[in-house]
């Protein structure tokens, strides 16, 4: 739970100063930094100068901003749980059920592998909604508080800027649609690791092998994951059935689905962790 915004009796100065203290500040920097980096790693990709000091510099300080961000979830949660003496069910294998886990352990994968552009899109994207969701909770009450209640008096509502219900207009419009892209990147950059692995690129054979377990693992947990890949097997069926096509092609396409669908029945820890079946997640 977010901690109270500071009192409007304080000035401007002791409120950011409170504010500044908490963890959660510390997790809206993260992302916030993440932002900064990536658009900075963007410019030098425009320039084609993917390799520069800068360019590198950037490319992993946004994997270290996302692994800050998702490690400090993952502490508060885990601390919660020790306060509460309620365990994770499934031990190790129910924490790498954690969607924050897996984003945190990916993060680190992706700092340490070689440079992959398309793998800095899904943090941004997760980013920018939590930036401005902070922002609208958190940072816009610190400079426009809502004025204090008369003595005796009941606590006066609180009362959104005209920016804060722009901000949460805009999350509201356009979270889900964004939640769908992200799945979609999530399954490009699959692809991009696979062909790398198939060209036998520097440490490609390992990296695909940790980023299908994530994907995995996002599939059991996301029904916008779940989607966009039906949708890609359908417009694949699509193809493959039309007029003209080879057998060859759907007989390859048909061997595919059946690999893929062994993979996913050997695959499911849920029955591991909760044999009644995982709850679904939808981001």
């Amino acid at each position: 739970m977010a901690p109270p915004p500071p009192s409007s009796a304080m000035p401007l100065q002791d409120r950011l100063i409170a504010l500044a203290k908490t963890l959660q500040f510390a997790w809206f920097f993260g992302h916030l930094t993440l932002l900064f980096a990536t658009g900075r790693y963007a410019l030098s990709w425009l320039r084609m100068n993917y390799y520069g000091r800068m360019a590198q510099f950037s490319y992993r300080t946004s994997f270290i901003a996302a692994a800050l961000t998702y490690g400090i979830v993952v502490y508060k949660t885990q601390r919660a749980r020790a306060k509460t003496g309620n365990k994770m069910p499934g031990g190790v294998v129910g924490l790498l059920s954690d969607e924050n886990v897996q984003y945190l352990l990916m993060a680190l994968v992706w700092l340490f592998s070689p440079q992959y552009p398309l793998a800095l899109l899904p943090y941004s994207v997760y980013s920018i909604f939590h930036v401005a969701t902070y922002t609208r909770a958190n940072l816009i009450p610190v400079f426009q508080p809502p004025p204090p209640a008369a003595d005796g008096a009941a606590a006066r509502p609180k009362t959104n800027s005209p920016l804060a219900e722009r901000i949460g207009a805009f999350v509201k419009e356009y979270y889900e649609g964004s939640m769908s892209i992200v799945s979609g990147l999530e399954i490009m950059l699959w692809v991009r690791v696979f062909l790398a692995a198939l060209l036998f690129q520097r440490r490609s054979w390992i990296l695909l092998g940790l980023y299908t377990a994530f994907l995995r693992a996002r599939f059991s947990q996301s029904i916008h994951v779940q989607a966009s890949i039906t949708q890609l097997s359908a417009r694949v069926d699509s193809l493959v059935g039309a007029q003209g096509t080879p057998p060859a092609a759907r007989q390859v396409w048909e061997g595919v689905k059946n690999g893929a669908r062994q993979f996913h029945d050997a695959t499911d820890l849920g029955k591991y962790v909760n044999p009644a079946g995982p709850a679904k997640k939808t981001s």
